[in-house]
């Protein structure tokens, strides 16, 4: 399987798992990820960003210090914006939190669910998967150009 085929395997396997969507950030170097993937509905996405909430997002912030996995429930008391509240009215009801850093490289990601809280295992598979996507997205300038821009491309995909 090809590094490129290979990502987007792991990348369908978080889909799968996160049936009202979900944004993965890799490799963020200061405040802005290598990649980002997105499968959120673009009405919600829209509203995030025009409200700029990613400055104020739990999810960011405890991603952002944290290294482990987290049910968005656990971070409603330090929800001091409505963050998580706002995304209720999206259909985003319930949703899990991962963190990994790997050899100083930082990624952290969002999926959601609008039926029910993850289940530890459900959330220990997807730690798995993103671990995997992490190690599977690092040194991507190794790829030739043609893997890059399908990379991009897969990125801008799952984000529209």
């Amino acid at each position: 399987m090809t590094q490129r085929a290979s990502i987007a395997a792991l990348l369908h396997e978080i889909d799968r798992l996160s049936p009202a969507g979900f944004a993965v950030a890799m490799h963020i170097r200061f405040t802005r990820p290598t990649y980002l993937f997105q499968t959120y509905a673009k009405r919600w996405m829209d509203h995030y960003s025009a409200k700029g909430m990613v400055v104020h997002d739990p999810l960011v912030h405890w991603g952002l210090q944290n290294v482990g996995r987290v049910r968005w429930s656990e971070l409603e008391a330090i929800d001091s914006h409505g963050v998580l509240e706002a995304a209720k009215d999206f259909g985003l009801m319930n949703g899990a939190s991962i963190s990994v850093v790997i050899d100083g490289s930082r990624s952290i990601s969002g999926f959601a669910r609008a039926d029910r809280e993850y289940t530890d295992a459900e959330m220990q598979e997807l730690e798995e998967i993103l671990v995997a996507l992490h190690v599977a997205t690092t040194g991507l300038g190794e790829l030739n150009e043609s893997d890059q821009r399908a990379l991009t491309e897969l990125s801008i995909k799952l984000t529209h």
